[in-house]
């Protein structure tokens, strides 16, 4: 295999599929990527069997075959060549990547060891906006589990409904629900949230194609493509922790709750939760640790309900507070012991329920 292309446009493409890849591996050739030549173009493939990532790139092909590569030596080697034109020559053994002088020969991986990966089993696929769904993932993606413990709750769910798609996470502290209006799709399934985070970097374009099958996910663009293997198990019913309504409600600048937020959690840190006391006028905040100090606040804010105090976790807040893109927000709320829904003034496409924190 022998192969001549622009040194970034190279460089990309690898660091693109090498983004499936784990160091944490134990089969020491799930470090490398394949690397096919034919027909004009090369097409890398970078997997952990659960993620996988193909790119592709038109080249100049002076020899066709197959390789595969250690992926974040030769993505890094490319990139760190002079600019211009690189060479990648595989053969006996080795693979030889050259440009304007430097050369790097990097001992070539037993092809054969590399995984089949298998077509996966989807039908379909819905075209979709991608800055716009990429945007909902991140959203919805900031109330997924990092506990690989309860896998279930480290994925985010895919609902296709008549009209939309709606994307759901919880870590069981948080959910947040995502309505993507006018996406009519099939998609339907559990995504782990760990996949999706790379879709902007692997495939990100314009336009997305959304297809689902019985054990894949997969996301493809003029880019590439992002084949992840579905999470097997029941989601929570979380439709019934949403009510019909809330008795108390509070309205108010995102970005001056933000500013205050932050504040309060110099001295709250993680585990001090800060405090809400809602009244007429709007809202006082406040948090008191015991071998630091307090911080008191007063927002002037719309608010409908009896006066009453809760507390939240003061990250979990500012990571709600920070998904919303509205300038004003809506906290609503039924006691201090109940979830509060945060949301934008003007929309519920989006929906963050916070558990408080016990006072």
């Amino acid at each position: 295999m022998k192969i001549r292309a622009e040194r970034d446009d190279l460089a990309d493409v690898l660091a693109r599929a090498a983004r499936a890849v784990t160091t944490r591996s134990p089969l020491p050739i799930l470090q490398g990527v394949l690397c096919v030549v034919e027909g004009g173009t090369l097409t890398v493939t970078g997997t952990d069997l659960e993620v996988t990532i193909r790119t592709t790139l038109e080249v100049e092909v002076l020899e066709e075959g197959r390789t595969v590569i250690p992926a974040r030596l030769a993505s890094e080697a490319v990139r760190k060549l002079p600019a211009g034109a690189v060479s990648i020559h595989a053969r006996e053994g080795e693979v030889e990547i050259t440009g304007n002088g430097p050369r790097f020969r990097l001992r070539e991986l037993n092809i054969d060891d590399f995984p089949q990966i298998s077509e996966p089993d989807t039908v379909g696929g819905s075209s979709v906006d991608g800055p716009a769904f990429l945007k909902a993932l991140s959203q919805v993606g900031i109330a997924a589990s990092t506990d690989e413990a309860r896998p279930i709750l480290t994925g985010v769910l895919f609902e296709a409904e008549s009209d939309h798609l709606r994307l759901v996470a919880t870590d069981s502290y948080r959910l947040a629900d995502r309505i993507l209006p006018g996406v009519i799709t099939d998609a339907s399934g559990l995504v782990p949230y760990r996949a999706l985070k790379e879709l902007s970097r692997a495939i990100g374009d314009p336009k997305l194609t959304v297809r689902f099958g019985d054990r894949d996910a997969v996301f493809s663009s003029d880019r590439g493509t992002l084949q992840v293997r579905l999470i097997e198990g029941t989601f929570p019913n979380v439709s019934q922790l949403f009510p019909d309504s809330y008795p108390y409600q509070l309205k108010a600048s995102r970005a001056e709750l933000l500013e205050a937020v932050g504040r309060a959690s110099l001295v709250a840190e993680d585990h001090i939760p800060v405090r809400f006391g809602l009244h007429t006028g709007g809202v006082e905040l406040s948090v008191t640790r015991q071998e630091v100090g307090d911080e008191t606040e007063h927002i002037n804010a719309d608010y409908n309900g009896d006066e009453m105090t809760i507390a939240f976790n003061t990250k979990y807040l500012s990571d709600g507070l920070n998904a919303i893109d509205e300038d004003d927000v809506v906290l609503e709320t039924a006691d201090p012991l109940k979830p509060g829904l945060l949301r934008g003034a003007e929309s519920e496409d989006f929906r963050y329920l916070l558990m408080p924190v016990r006072l």
